[in-house]
């Protein structure tokens, strides 16, 4: 099985994919990254490009399940609305390619992969590193993100 962790972004969305089965204990990571979108682009058109790189990432993965980050409630009206754009065009890719959605809260995640739900980035990259057997921590912080959401999804499955 194969899944798709998204940290959604408008400027940057952090993703990985990791693949279960196979005696791969936690499972295997098969890619992670960011996407960068132009941060002084209009924002539809960061929109349409966040939708057509994570329509890329379905057609070459064909996961399982995409598994997304819920926005979180800030201080900041304006950046939760535009967050919520965001994860708008990611849950249309997914839906239009058929692929089952899960959505998680940020201290869920956190809490699921950590054990804390106030964890900082770095600890959370340290932490993905380790259950994935990696060398190091995905990087940028964004991506480990994206993978931690994806590890969230196989662990409370």
């Amino acid at each position: 099985m194969k899944v798709l962790g998204v940290d959604p972004g408008t400027s940057v969305t952090g993703y990985g994919v990791i693949e279960t089965g196979n005696g791969s204990g936690m499972g295997r990571l098969v890619e992670c990254g960011v996407i960068r979108l132009g941060g002084r682009s209009p924002l539809p058109r960061r929109l349409h490009q966040l939708h057509a790189h994570i329509t890329d990432l379905i057609t070459r993965h064909h996961p399982h399940a995409l598994a997304l980050e819920n926005a979180f409630y800030g201080r900041n009206v304006h950046t939760t609305l535009v967050l919520g754009h965001a994860r708008g065009v990611v849950l249309l890719a997914a839906e239009q390619a058929g692929v089952a959605i899960a959505e998680y809260a940020p201290a869920t995640i956190k809490k699921t992969v950590v054990g804390a739900g106030g964890a900082p980035k770095a600890q959370i990259g340290r932490v993905v590193a380790r259950l994935l057997r990696l060398r190091e921590a995905p990087q940028p912080a964004d991506a480990a993100d994206g993978v931690a959401v994806a590890l969230t999804y196989i662990l409370r499955t």
